[in-house]
Protein backbone atom coordinates (compact mmCIF):
# COMPACT_ATOMS: atom_id res chain seq x y z
CA UNK A 1 0.00 0.00 0.00
CA UNK A 2 1.00 3.59 -0.59
CA UNK A 3 0.22 5.47 2.63
CA UNK A 4 0.15 9.25 2.93
CA UNK A 5 0.54 10.72 6.43
CA UNK A 6 -0.32 14.40 6.86
CA UNK A 7 0.80 16.38 9.90
CA UNK A 8 3.73 14.02 10.21
CA UNK A 9 5.75 16.31 12.50
CA UNK A 10 3.11 16.17 15.25
CA UNK A 11 2.77 13.65 18.05
CA UNK A 12 0.87 10.95 16.18
CA UNK A 13 2.60 11.58 12.85
CA UNK A 14 6.02 11.30 14.48
CA UNK A 15 5.09 7.98 16.12
CA UNK A 16 3.76 6.69 12.77
CA UNK A 17 7.07 7.64 11.16
CA UNK A 18 9.00 5.61 13.76
CA UNK A 19 6.71 2.58 13.51
CA UNK A 20 6.60 2.64 9.71
CA UNK A 21 10.00 0.93 9.69
CA UNK A 22 8.23 -2.20 10.98
CA UNK A 23 5.98 -2.23 7.89
CA UNK A 24 8.48 -2.33 4.99
CA UNK A 25 5.85 -3.80 2.68
CA UNK A 26 4.17 -0.38 2.55
CA UNK A 27 5.33 2.81 0.85
CA UNK A 28 4.93 5.72 3.28
CA UNK A 29 4.84 9.38 2.28
CA UNK A 30 5.25 11.69 5.29
CA UNK A 31 4.22 15.30 4.81
CA UNK A 32 3.73 18.38 6.92
CA UNK A 33 2.73 21.88 5.85
CA UNK A 34 6.08 22.42 4.10
CA UNK A 35 5.51 19.47 1.74
CA UNK A 36 1.71 19.63 1.48
CA UNK A 37 -0.49 22.55 2.54
CA UNK A 38 -3.78 20.75 3.13
CA UNK A 39 -5.62 24.08 3.46
CA UNK A 40 -5.03 24.67 -0.28
CA UNK A 41 -7.49 22.52 -2.27
CA UNK A 42 -5.61 22.96 -5.57
CA UNK A 43 -2.34 21.75 -4.04
CA UNK A 44 -4.10 18.83 -2.37
CA UNK A 45 -5.75 17.82 -5.64
CA UNK A 46 -2.46 18.06 -7.57
CA UNK A 47 -0.65 16.02 -4.91
CA UNK A 48 -3.23 13.24 -5.05
CA UNK A 49 -3.21 13.17 -8.85
CA UNK A 50 0.56 12.71 -8.80
CA UNK A 51 0.92 10.27 -5.88
CA UNK A 52 -2.42 8.37 -5.85
CA UNK A 53 -2.15 7.13 -2.23
CA UNK A 54 -4.20 4.07 -1.27
CA UNK A 55 -4.62 5.26 2.33
CA UNK A 56 -4.37 8.76 3.80
CA UNK A 57 -3.90 9.15 7.56
CA UNK A 58 -4.81 12.72 8.49
CA UNK A 59 -2.86 13.62 11.62
CA UNK A 60 -2.81 17.34 10.80
CA UNK A 61 -4.81 19.44 13.24
CA UNK A 62 -5.06 22.75 15.04
CA UNK A 63 -4.82 21.60 18.66
CA UNK A 64 -4.24 24.81 20.65
CA UNK A 65 -7.52 24.42 22.55
CA UNK A 66 -7.49 27.78 24.33
CA UNK A 67 -6.08 29.80 21.42
CA UNK A 68 -8.91 28.48 19.24
CA UNK A 69 -11.32 30.65 21.22
CA UNK A 70 -9.81 33.71 19.52
CA UNK A 71 -8.53 31.98 16.38
CA UNK A 72 -11.66 30.07 15.45
CA UNK A 73 -11.35 30.76 11.71
CA UNK A 74 -7.84 29.34 11.69
CA UNK A 75 -8.94 26.27 13.68
CA UNK A 76 -11.89 25.82 11.32
CA UNK A 77 -9.66 26.07 8.24
CA UNK A 78 -7.26 23.36 9.44
CA UNK A 79 -9.65 21.08 11.33
CA UNK A 80 -12.70 21.30 9.06
CA UNK A 81 -12.09 22.81 5.62
CA UNK A 82 -8.77 21.03 5.09
CA UNK A 83 -10.26 17.72 6.24
CA UNK A 84 -12.94 18.21 3.58
CA UNK A 85 -10.34 18.96 0.88
CA UNK A 86 -8.45 15.79 1.78
CA UNK A 87 -11.64 13.71 1.83
CA UNK A 88 -12.68 14.92 -1.64
CA UNK A 89 -9.26 14.08 -3.09
CA UNK A 90 -9.35 10.68 -1.38
CA UNK A 91 -12.74 10.04 -2.96
CA UNK A 92 -11.49 11.07 -6.42
CA UNK A 93 -8.45 8.80 -6.01
CA UNK A 94 -10.68 5.91 -4.85
CA UNK A 95 -8.64 5.68 -1.66
CA UNK A 96 -9.36 5.49 2.06
CA UNK A 97 -9.12 8.29 4.61
CA UNK A 98 -8.30 7.75 8.28
CA UNK A 99 -9.19 10.97 10.06
CA UNK A 100 -8.25 11.62 13.70
CA UNK A 101 -10.84 13.31 15.92
CA UNK A 102 -11.33 14.03 19.61
CA UNK A 103 -13.19 13.25 22.84
CA UNK A 104 -13.81 17.00 23.24
CA UNK A 105 -16.78 16.65 20.87
CA UNK A 106 -18.77 15.48 23.89
CA UNK A 107 -20.09 17.89 26.53
CA UNK A 108 -19.00 15.70 29.45
CA UNK A 109 -22.43 15.39 31.08
CA UNK A 110 -22.45 11.59 30.78
CA UNK A 111 -21.60 9.17 33.57
CA UNK A 112 -20.81 6.23 31.30
CA UNK A 113 -18.20 5.94 28.54
CA UNK A 114 -19.32 7.57 25.29
CA UNK A 115 -20.10 5.32 22.34
CA UNK A 116 -19.72 6.22 18.67
CA UNK A 117 -23.48 6.70 18.34
CA UNK A 118 -23.88 9.12 21.24
CA UNK A 119 -24.81 12.63 20.08
CA UNK A 120 -21.96 15.14 20.10
CA UNK A 121 -22.32 18.54 21.74
CA UNK A 122 -19.05 20.50 21.36
CA UNK A 123 -18.71 23.32 23.88
CA UNK A 124 -15.45 24.99 22.81
CA UNK A 125 -14.24 26.56 19.57
CA UNK A 126 -11.67 23.79 19.14
CA UNK A 127 -14.32 21.11 19.65
CA UNK A 128 -16.69 22.81 17.21
CA UNK A 129 -13.97 22.92 14.57
CA UNK A 130 -13.28 19.20 15.03
CA UNK A 131 -17.00 18.42 14.85
CA UNK A 132 -17.17 20.36 11.58
CA UNK A 133 -14.22 18.31 10.36
CA UNK A 134 -16.10 15.07 10.97
CA UNK A 135 -19.10 16.48 9.11
CA UNK A 136 -16.90 17.51 6.16
CA UNK A 137 -15.46 14.00 5.94
CA UNK A 138 -18.89 12.38 6.18
CA UNK A 139 -20.40 14.62 3.50
CA UNK A 140 -17.52 14.05 1.07
CA UNK A 141 -18.64 10.60 0.03
CA UNK A 142 -15.10 9.28 0.54
CA UNK A 143 -14.41 5.93 2.12
CA UNK A 144 -13.37 7.02 5.59
CA UNK A 145 -12.66 5.88 9.11
CA UNK A 146 -12.87 8.52 11.84
CA UNK A 147 -10.98 7.63 15.01
CA UNK A 148 -11.74 9.70 18.09
CA UNK A 149 -9.06 9.66 20.75
CA UNK A 150 -8.35 11.44 24.03
CA UNK A 151 -5.63 13.11 26.12
CA UNK A 152 -2.88 12.32 23.61
CA UNK A 153 0.75 12.47 24.73
CA UNK A 154 4.13 11.23 23.48
CA UNK A 155 7.81 12.05 23.52
CA UNK A 156 7.20 14.48 20.66
CA UNK A 157 5.79 18.01 20.62
CA UNK A 158 4.02 19.76 23.48
CA UNK A 159 1.74 17.77 25.78
CA UNK A 160 0.64 17.35 29.39
CA UNK A 161 3.31 14.78 30.24
CA UNK A 162 6.19 16.98 29.10
CA UNK A 163 4.65 20.03 30.79
CA UNK A 164 4.35 18.24 34.14
CA UNK A 165 7.88 16.87 33.84
CA UNK A 166 9.23 20.36 33.20
CA UNK A 167 7.42 22.22 35.97
CA UNK A 168 7.65 19.47 38.59
CA UNK A 169 11.46 19.69 38.33
CA UNK A 170 11.34 23.46 38.82
CA UNK A 171 8.76 23.77 41.60
CA UNK A 172 8.04 22.14 44.93
CA UNK A 173 4.32 21.82 44.22
CA UNK A 174 1.84 21.97 41.34
CA UNK A 175 -1.92 22.52 41.32
CA UNK A 176 -3.81 20.19 38.96
CA UNK A 177 -7.55 19.80 38.40
CA UNK A 178 -9.14 16.64 39.76
CA UNK A 179 -12.71 17.03 38.45
CA UNK A 180 -12.03 16.35 34.76
CA UNK A 181 -11.91 12.64 33.96
CA UNK A 182 -10.79 10.87 30.79
CA UNK A 183 -8.29 8.35 29.44
CA UNK A 184 -4.68 9.35 28.78
CA UNK A 185 -3.54 7.93 25.43
CA UNK A 186 0.03 7.23 24.34
CA UNK A 187 0.33 8.32 20.71
CA UNK A 188 2.62 5.36 20.01
CA UNK A 189 -0.18 2.95 20.99
CA UNK A 190 -2.65 4.71 18.70
CA UNK A 191 -0.13 4.75 15.84
CA UNK A 192 0.50 1.03 16.30
CA UNK A 193 -3.22 0.29 16.34
CA UNK A 194 -3.80 2.26 13.13
CA UNK A 195 -1.04 0.43 11.27
CA UNK A 196 -2.22 -2.94 12.63
CA UNK A 197 -5.79 -2.50 11.37
CA UNK A 198 -4.92 -1.21 7.88
CA UNK A 199 -5.41 -4.58 6.15
CA UNK A 200 -8.84 -4.93 7.81
CA UNK A 201 -10.19 -1.51 6.87
CA UNK A 202 -8.92 -1.09 3.32
CA UNK A 203 -12.11 -2.49 1.87
CA UNK A 204 -14.46 -0.56 4.15
CA UNK A 205 -17.61 0.78 2.52
CA UNK A 206 -18.81 4.30 3.30
CA UNK A 207 -17.75 5.91 6.58
CA UNK A 208 -17.36 4.55 10.08
CA UNK A 209 -16.51 6.09 13.44
CA UNK A 210 -14.40 4.34 16.09
CA UNK A 211 -13.16 5.27 19.55
CA UNK A 212 -9.61 4.54 20.67
CA UNK A 213 -7.84 5.49 23.89
CA UNK A 214 -5.74 3.59 26.39
CA UNK A 215 -7.64 1.45 28.88
CA UNK A 216 -8.62 2.79 32.27
CA UNK A 217 -9.61 6.26 33.47
CA UNK A 218 -7.91 9.08 35.35
CA UNK A 219 -8.31 12.69 36.32
CA UNK A 220 -5.62 15.17 35.29
CA UNK A 221 -4.61 15.08 38.97
CA UNK A 222 -4.18 11.28 38.88
CA UNK A 223 -2.28 11.61 35.62
CA UNK A 224 0.11 14.21 37.06
CA UNK A 225 0.82 12.11 40.17
CA UNK A 226 1.65 9.09 38.00
CA UNK A 227 3.97 11.18 35.80
CA UNK A 228 6.03 12.46 38.75
CA UNK A 229 6.10 9.05 40.44
CA UNK A 230 7.31 7.24 37.31
CA UNK A 231 9.92 9.94 36.68
CA UNK A 232 11.12 9.81 40.30
CA UNK A 233 10.51 13.53 40.82
CA UNK A 234 9.79 14.91 44.29
CA UNK A 235 6.92 17.35 43.75
CA UNK A 236 3.66 17.69 45.66
CA UNK A 237 0.63 17.55 43.36
CA UNK A 238 -2.28 19.51 44.84
CA UNK A 239 -5.87 18.78 43.70
CA UNK A 240 -7.99 21.75 42.64
CA UNK A 241 -11.36 22.21 40.95
CA UNK A 242 -11.74 23.44 37.39
CA UNK A 243 -13.32 26.67 38.66
CA UNK A 244 -10.08 27.42 40.51
CA UNK A 245 -8.05 27.21 37.30
CA UNK A 246 -10.06 29.15 34.71
CA UNK A 247 -9.07 28.77 31.06
CA UNK A 248 -10.57 30.34 27.91
CA UNK A 249 -11.93 27.05 26.50
CA UNK A 250 -14.47 24.88 28.29
CA UNK A 251 -13.40 21.27 28.83
CA UNK A 252 -15.72 18.28 29.30
CA UNK A 253 -15.77 17.07 32.91
CA UNK A 254 -16.14 13.47 31.72
CA UNK A 255 -14.92 12.28 28.32
CA UNK A 256 -14.17 8.58 28.72
CA UNK A 257 -14.57 6.76 25.39
CA UNK A 258 -16.17 3.33 24.98
CA UNK A 259 -13.78 1.25 22.85
CA UNK A 260 -15.87 -1.93 22.54
CA UNK A 261 -16.53 -1.44 18.82
CA UNK A 262 -12.84 -1.04 18.00
CA UNK A 263 -11.78 -4.05 20.08
CA UNK A 264 -14.52 -6.34 18.78
CA UNK A 265 -14.05 -5.38 15.13
CA UNK A 266 -10.26 -5.54 14.99
CA UNK A 267 -9.37 -7.91 17.87
CA UNK A 268 -6.79 -5.40 19.11
CA UNK A 269 -5.55 -5.50 22.70
CA UNK A 270 -5.35 -1.98 24.13
CA UNK A 271 -2.74 -1.26 26.84
CA UNK A 272 -3.61 0.18 30.26
CA UNK A 273 -2.77 3.88 30.50
CA UNK A 274 -0.35 3.56 33.43
CA UNK A 275 1.72 0.89 31.65
CA UNK A 276 1.98 3.01 28.51
CA UNK A 277 2.82 6.11 30.54
CA UNK A 278 5.64 4.22 32.25
CA UNK A 279 6.99 3.24 28.82
CA UNK A 280 6.89 6.82 27.59
CA UNK A 281 8.48 8.22 30.77
CA UNK A 282 11.30 5.67 30.52
CA UNK A 283 12.12 6.98 27.05
CA UNK A 284 11.93 10.61 28.12
CA UNK A 285 14.04 10.41 31.27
Amino acid sequence: MKILVTGSNGQLGSELRLLSKEFPQNNFIFTDVEELDITNPEKVDAFFRAEKPDVTINCAAYTAVDNAEKEFEKALLINASAAGFLAESVRNANGLLIHISTDYLFDGHSHRPYTETDPVNPESAYARSKAEGETSVMKSGAKAVIIRTSWLYSGFGNNFVKTILKYSKERGSLKVVFDQVGSPTYARDLAGAILAILPSIRDIKGQEVFHYSNEGVASWYDFAIAITQFAGIECKILPIETKDYPLPAKRPFYSVLNKSKFKERFHVEIPYWRESLQECINKLV
